[in-house]
């Protein structure tokens, strides 16, 4: 069957505005133009446009769903059953936060009384779904699943107040960092200072503390690119100056 703009934007949910611009950057043409000038739509760029929205749905980049989709070695068949484990992984963390919000009802109506570390369970498993998710087969790979699992444990055995206190340190590593990246000195007294609030930062989460293991962890800051955005988002070169330090306090 096929599908003017129009047709398939009330098909698909979509704007024509939208259908239009998939056009103009490459990412979904049509399959022709007819007589009349129109955008045409057939089945290949229907089953294109349900993998962009899907890609979509889980926050993946206009830029990246296309280099994704023109790979020679794309399999539809298989990009769809990653969807739907990282749907079913998405499902998992909303009915925990449903959870947490009905129970937080029943304690609020005084039906059930409910811990202050109960309040914030649902937040924490999503922040360590979501970490799993983005870092997951990486950091099990270079730590383990035992020392994985230990740190995720300790995570959710967290107060308010101590994640308050981690979110906290976590916000002056980075200014902190940033005073001392304009001192171009990693062996200078600021920057071994914030060497030693990320090790304060890494000792919340990890069940032991190794230097061999906080050096492996700086080096990936710089070798993975994830990383290396969140460091160097405000100023380019952060994440590998922050790793120049950690590497030289951990070798004191």
């Amino acid at each position: 069957m096929e599908y003017t703009v129009q047709k398939l934007g009330q098909l698909a949910g979509v704007s024509t505005r939208t259908l239009r611009y998939y056009d103009e950057i490459g990412i979904l043409k049509p399959a022709r133009i007819n007589s009349s000038g129109y955008r045409i739509y057939g089945q290949t760029e229907v089953d294109r446009l349900q993998q962009i929205m899907f890609y979509r749905e889980m926050n993946v980049s206009l830029e990246k769903i296309k280099a994704i989709l023109e790979q020679p070695d794309f399999d539809e068949a298989e990009a769809l059953r990653k969807h739907r484990v990282e749907l079913l992984d998405k499902r998992k963390q909303l009915d925990e936060l449903i959870r947490n919000v009905e129970k937080s009802i029943a304690h609020s109506e005084r039906r059930i009384t409910m811990t202050d570390q109960e309040k914030f369970e649902g937040f924490k498993q999503k922040m360590i779904d979501d970490n799993e998710e983005k870092y997951g087969a990486e950091i099990r790979e270079k730590y383990g699943d035992e020392k994985i699992e230990k740190s995720n444990a300790k995570l959710k055995g967290m107060s308010e107040a101590e994640m308050e206190r981690i979110n906290q340190l976590a916000e002056t590593i980075l200014t902190d960092l940033q005073v001392a990246f304009e001192t171009g000195d990693p062996a200078g007294e600021e920057a071994q200072a914030v060497a030693a609030l990320h090790k304060e930062w890494l000792s919340a989460y990890w069940d032991t503390y190794s230097k061999e293991a906080h050096a492996g962890l700086a080096q990936m800051y710089v070798d993975d690119e994830r990383f290396t955005a969140y460091y160097d988002k405000n100023q380019p070169g952060l994440a590998a100056f922050l790793r120049d330090a950690i590497v030289i306090f951990t070798s004191k």
